[in-house]
Parts: structure tokens; C-alpha cells; sequence
């Protein structure tokens, strides 16, 4: 018997009877997954109007944010410019200023790739052991703590549970199966996962993911592998390897009602509505938050196209790559160009200069020491 916010569980949904047949209720289902796939229909189709450069880089920021922001919702902060080189490299993407990536990220990007590049290929057990093994190339989930890498986790691990609170106060959220019954549980997932049944791959990537990480075969990495086996799913309704939309950025910023959704299934039955019912419409957040980032990449194409009119040098590339992603904060100044450029500030001051010139670079309000620069806008380029 289990006591979760003051009311009594007796059993953890795996323990359940008709445990793992899960059901749902598609009549209420049936408006959103609609809508889901016309959303999906519509993105790939602008997507496939757009010329094979631009779909490389509307891929690779997709992928480049679904790997950081993955691993942000297990509390890991990843260099997201080690994280674009490395898919870039993999994919053969040529882009301006590749840095070479850690162990662990080439890892993260190794097994996402697979999931998502490979997707229409059988996943399997041995599959499941090699993308553990990529996430902890040392055999370690922190400096101190060894694990079991590239097999399920084992009876001297020692129960598997989520728990909250201080010590004499535990509060536990969520226990997964025993290690005895994994090998069990994973056949049973792995035969329904390869199964060409009737079940729409989105609802079915829905599925995988709340059925995966409720087994928590792995004594670490459960998370981001269950969100790799939906980016797998999701790619198969696709039918296609590009990705432009990532559930899991979505899930990151939805991160408190992503693991309430899980605990409330977890203490719950098989039938499991509710939570497809949240995993569609966080999907279909995710699909319409990639019209932004469609925005930005036709922005950069327009910037690109602009700048290209005149040769710049590899200086003035590496800084505008630089200002035009995701995470650069602040403007650009003399000695912040300087900085990242390796160049000396006179150096710097006549890129700046040229560019300013091209009307590439803006200068903003003020001067002297504050003197500082942005890129054009959409409306200014």
C-alpha cells in the first residue's frame, strides 16, 4: 500500500491485472490526433518546398535541440555548439567553425541519430545495450557511481525508485518492476513495438514512451532513451529521417507537468487517455513552435543570401554564425569580437567597421566604451 498526496495506492500500474494492455478511449482521442496529422502534413509539406541546404538547416537545429533540451530535462547542460558540430559531422552537413564534441555528447548524438536516421530499422535488445553503452561510454553515471552498461539493470542494484524528501521522510513517487521480471517485460515491449499493428504511430510513440520508462530497464538513461523511442515512432509516421519539430524541447519547457502526468499514471490503471490525451496536445505545441524556428532559418537563408553579395573573410563568418544562434546573449562589441575571433581589437574594429559599412552589422543607440551591434531583423533585411 503506497500513500501519494494523502490518498491511498495499492498497487503501482505495472502490478496491475490486465497490466501491459493498455487501453484508451480513441473517440475522444480521434479530434486531436486529427488535428496532429494535419499539422505534421502541412510542415513537412512546406518543408519539402524549401531547397535541400535549408532543410539541412532546419534538421540540424531540430536536432540540435532535441539532444540539449533531452538531456536539460534529466538536469544535464550540454554545449549546444558541440552538440550541432557533432551532428553536423555525422551527417555531413558542411557548416562554418566545427568544434570537436566530448565523449558524452558524441555518445547522446549517437544514439539519437540511430533512433531517429535509422529509424525504419528493427529495434531490438542488442540495440537497446548499444545505445546505453553510447550514453555512458565510461561505465558511470557520475564520477563516482558505476553501473551496469549495455544490459538491464540487476537484483544487486537494488530496487528502482523515484523518491523525494528528506531522509526518515522519503516520499516515493514512482517504483519500477523488479530486475527479475526485465527480461520478461522488455520481450513483451519489444514484440509489441516490431508488430505492424493498426495502432497510428503517434499514438503509438505515445505508448512506447510511457511504457519504456514505466519498465526503467536501465539503472540510468531511462528518460532520454524513452524520449529517443518516441523521436523513433514519430519519425516512422513521418516516413521520413528529416526532423523539424522536437517533442522533447516541448516536454523541457512543459517539464513540471510532464513528470505530474507520468506519476499520475504510474499510481493509476492501464487505461491511459489521460495521459495520451497531454502527450498529444504537448506534440501538437511542439509542431507549432516549429514554425518559429522555420522562421529563422528562412531569416538566415535571406541574411546569407545579403551577405554573400561580397566576400567577407573567415573572421567576419565565424562572429555572424555565432550571433545568428540560439543561445548567443547580449551584442556584439570590439573587444567581445576580439575575444571570440582570436584577433587583436584593431583587428576586430575594421571587421566591425566593413561590416557596419555592408549594412550587415547596425550600431545601437549610444557610444564610446557602450558602443555596440546587432544584425538586421526580418524586416530589415
Amino acid at each position: 500500500m503506497i500513500t501519494l498526496n494523502n490518498a491511498v495506492i495499492n498497487m503501482w500500474v505495472h502490478e496491475h491485472q490486465n497490466w501491459p494492455n493498455f487501453t484508451w478511449d480513441m473517440e475522444s482521442l480521434a479530434s486531436k490526433l486529427a488535428d496532429i496529422r494535419h499539422r505534421q502534413g502541412r510542415l513537412l509539406g512546406r518543408m519539402e518546398g524549401l531547397g535541400f541546404e535549408l532543410k539541412c538547416e532546419a534538421s540540424l537545429s531540430t536536432l540540435t535541440n532535441d539532444v540539449v533540451k533531452s538531456s536539460a530535462i534529466e538536469g544535464e547542460n550540454l554545449n549546444p555548439e558541440e552538440v550541432r558540430s557533432s551532428i553536423a559531422r555525422r551527417l555531413g552537413i558542411d557548416i562554418a567553425g566545427l568544434i570537436p564534441a566530448s565523449r558524452d555528447i558524441e555518445g547522446i548524438v549517437e544514439m539519437m541519430l540511430d533512433a531517429t536516421q535509422q529509424f525504419s530499422k528493427p529495434l531490438t535488445k542488442d540495440r537497446f545495450f548499444d545505445w546505453h553503452a553510447a550514453l555512458f561510454p565510461t561505465g558511470r553515471s557520475s564520477m563516482m557511481h558505476k553501473i551496469t552498461v549495455g544490459g538491464w539493470r540487476t537484483i544487486d542494484a537494488g530496487p528502482m525508485q523515484v523518491v523525494s524528501g528528506p531522509i526518515g521522510k522519503e516520499k516515493v513517487h514512482f517504483e519500477a518492476p523488479d530486475a527479475d521480471r526485465l527480461e520478461k517485460e522488455m520481450q513483451a515491449f519489444l514484440k509489441w513495438f516490431g508488430n505492424g499493428d493498426d495502432i497510428d504511430p503517434v499514438i503509438k510513440a505515445g505508448i512506447a514512451h510511457l511504457w519504456f520508462v514505466t519498465i526503467h530497464p536501465f539503472e540510468d538513461g531511462n528518460g532520454q532513451i524513452a524520449r529517443a523511442i518516441g523521436d523513433m515512432a514519430l519519425a516512422r509516421a513521418d516516413g521520413t529521417q528529416d526532423r523539424f519539430y522536437s517533442l522533447s524541447s516541448q516536454i523541457e519547457a512543459e517539464r513540471k507537468h510532464y513528470y505530474a502526468q507520468l506519476e499520475k499514471q504510474q499510481c493509476a490503471t492501464p487505461d491511459i487517455t489521460d495521459w495520451l490525451s497531454w502527450f498529444l496536445d504537448c506534440l501538437g505545441r511542439a509542431i507549432a513552435n516549429a514554425e518559429t524556428t522555420l522562421g529563422n532559418v528562412l531569416f538566415k537563408a535571406q541574411l546569407w543570401d545579403k551577405i554573400n553579395q561580397k566576400r567577407i573573410n573567415d573572421r567576419q563568418r565565424l562572429i555572424i554564425n555565432r550571433m545568428l544562434e540560439d543561445d548567443f546573449e547580449g551584442l556584439m562589441n570590439t573587444s567581445k569580437y576580439a575575444e571570440l575571433a582570436k584577433c587583436s581589437n584593431d583587428t576586430a574594429l575594421r571587421d566591425i567597421q566593413e561590416l557596419k559599412e555592408r549594412g550587415i552589422f547596425i550600431r545601437n543607440p549610444g557610444g564610446g566604451r557602450s558602443t555596440s551591434y546587432r544584425l538586421p531583423d526580418r524586416e530589415e533585411t
